[in-house]
């Protein structure tokens, strides 16, 4: 089970954007997917319950092979998610090599939608058609087919700090929000630009 310090903070508005900023959360940094980070993700969006996340990360010791093979296809969408978000931003063509990792989740991942109960409330869950690992990245292929549909409507931004490179959903009503969180990188430019005119 990841502790509240492992989870991590989840500031991009849709789960296919949050899944591309993995583990590029603010006090991280972008780079290899290491399983923890990928098992504190799935936590963090509810995909998978603190039990089940436990349950995970203890897969690396009794199906190291399954552990394998799943992040090897979390890192391929990863990745394409990010590219697809960066040529979405820049108003280029999103490339097929960039749809085809996510088209290979949804194909895999068939199933459906379930009212179920934790006990005390009810909750959505997905019910995968198939046994395996795959249907973990489903509701992430889908939320990323979903705002590859919207195209600019989707409002995609790259946080302005260039030393952040974080992603987000642009909701304000504004449509002029430049931070991936103001409590992080907002401050940041804030306290910088402080210094500099006291300087």
């Amino acid at each position: 089970m990841a502790t509240a310090a492992q989870i991590p903070t989840l500031l991009a508005g849709r789960l296919a954007v949050h899944f591309a900023n993995v583990p590029g959360y603010p006090g991280g940094s972008p780079g290899q997917l290491a399983w923890h980070e990928f098992v504190s993700f799935l936590e963090a969006s509810r995909i998978v319950s603190a039990e089940r996340g436990a349950n995970l990360l203890s897969l690396t010791r009794t199906d190291a092979q399954a552990a394998d093979a799943l992040l090897s296809r979390a890192v391929r969408l990863r990745e394409a998610l990010r590219s697809a978000f960066q040529a979405m931003i820049r108003h280029e063509r999103v490339g097929r090599d960039w749809i085809e990792p996510i088209n290979d989740i949804l194909r895999v991942t068939e199933g459906h939608d379930e009212l179920v109960s934790d006990g005390a409330n009810w909750k959505l869950e997905f019910i995968a058609r198939e046994g395996g690992l795959d249907w973990l990245l489903a509701a992430v292929a889908r939320s990323a087919a979903e705002i590859i549909m919207e195209g600019p409507q989707a409002r995609l931004r790259l946080c302005a700090n260039p030393a952040c490179g974080l992603f987000f959903c642009d909701t304000s009503r504004t449509r002029r929000r430049r931070w991936c969180s103001m409590a992080v990188c907002g401050n940041r430019h804030k306290v910088a630009s402080f210094a500099r005119r006291h300087a």
